[in-house]
């Protein structure tokens, strides 16, 4: 892999970290503001809705800069809204800052995988995304465990401000790393490359991603109060907790990188009817601290291995749009990422209780599942009449 590939993981952890850094934050932003833990809960979902309407439309607007300009000017962006978040005493400034935060990532996301992808040949592809996706999943081990920690120790702010600093480097590798290039407007029209959206092969993929995103974070949003509340942990297990589910994503990311390229079949098939038993046993194990801790580990790498390869195979599918093929794919993560902790905090709210998440979840992976058997047993019919139509007379 190049090494330019690496640096770009480096801003992508930055990021990485700031979208899932809530997840250990939420019941002290919750105090805090004055607001309900499922109200503290949505600003992931804030996040991930201005992921994605950003990620189409930044990717869209990035047409017209080099990628180099483009990725340094989302990252101008996302490192001064969250100086923003940090000294703010207003929820609803909170939310507007994670909203426009969401919009500078979702436009250095959606560049930097096609920038990723056009790094390397076409063999390698599924290994390029795994790469760059590897910056949110060592955000997940290290960044969000490191986020809980300081707003442990200093307050929730504190993480705000470390994503601020942290960001700074990322700027420089960019400016090192990624050539300067032309503006990308010359490749394909805008509106030949929105019509790839027709592909129902896509918008299965895209579908799919949503759903096994949407569980992931369903769960990963809650984590903090599922371990305290239910497993009976005490609150310095929460970054114990997250540097395991983020260890499994890690492994997940590389190993279905590499699968993702040979046998992508067999890893969303397996993979996906693995989770979603995971989710489940999940659920009646929570618990049971040694049990819980377990499947922790197995469903951070179960879901980020089954979804960096929906990521990939979206890619390869919309390779007739070269610039907002990203943005497709980043759009379908963060449909989830909203979908997710919207849904586990109705559940919450419900007074079903913390454990209700988990149960969403593995509905959510179920209805995936479901969705891509209908759709393999659509494309069977379809070439069985193609194949009758060829040989009749």
């Amino acid at each position: 892999m190049p090494f330019a590939l690496f640096l770009l993981g480096v801003a992508v952890f930055a990021q990485g970290t700031s979208e899932f850094m809530l997840s250990g934050l939420v019941p002290d932003i919750a105090r805090d503001l004055g607001v309900s833990v499922p109200s503290a809960g949505a600003l992931t979902s804030a996040f991930a809705l201005g992921m994605v309407a950003g990620a189409p439309l930044m990717a869209g607007l990035a047409r017209r800069w080099s990628r180099r300009g483009a990725l340094l000017g989302f990252l101008a962006v996302f490192l001064a809204v969250h100086g923003v978040g940090a000294v703010t005493d207003s929820f609803t400034v909170l939310v507007a800052a994670r909203v426009v935060g969401a919009l500078a990532n979702a436009g250095f996301l959606a560049v930097a995988l096609v920038t990723a992808v056009g790094m390397v040949g076409p063999e390698a592809r599924g290994r390029a995304t795994s790469t760059l996706l590897g910056g949110v999943t060592l955000a997940c081990v290290v960044g969000v465990p490191a986020g809980a920690l300081l707003g442990q120790l200093w307050g929730w702010r504190a993480a705000f401000w470390a994503v601020a600093v942290l960001s700074l480097p990322a700027v420089l590798a960019v400016a090192r790393s990624v050539p300067a290039g032309a503006a990308d407007s010359g490749r394909s029209s805008l509106r030949a490359e929105l019509r790839s959206l027709r592909n129902p092969r896509l918008r299965v993929d895209l579908l799919l991603g949503a759903l096994v995103n949407g569980a992931t974070f369903c769960t990963f949003t809650y984590l903090a109060p599922l371990v305290t509340q239910v497993t009976g942990l005490g609150s310095g297990w929460v970054p114990v907790v997250l540097a395991l589910f983020g260890a499994g994503s890690f492994v997940g990311v590389a190993v279905g990188g590499r699968l993702a390229d040979r046998r992508p079949g067999a890893v969303l098939t397996g993979g996906g009817g693995a989770l979603c038993l995971g989710w489940a046993a999940f659920a009646l194990t929570a618990g049971t601290p040694a049990v819980a801790l377990g499947l922790v580990l197995v469903q951070g790498a179960l879901s980020f291995g089954v979804g960096s390869t929906l990521i990939s195979q979206a890619l390869r599918t919309a390779s007739d749009a070269p610039t907002l093929s990203g943005g497709f794919a980043t759009a379908a993560f963060n449909v989830g990422a909203a979908l997710g902790p919207w849904l586990g905090g109705t559940a919450i709210g419900a007074g079903l209780g913390y454990r209700s998440p988990v149960w969403v979840s593995a509905a959510l992976v179920a209805v995936a599942l479901l969705t891509a058997g209908l759709a393999a047993r659509r494309n069977r019919r379809a070439a069985g009449c193609r194949t009758r139509a060829s040989s009749s007379p």
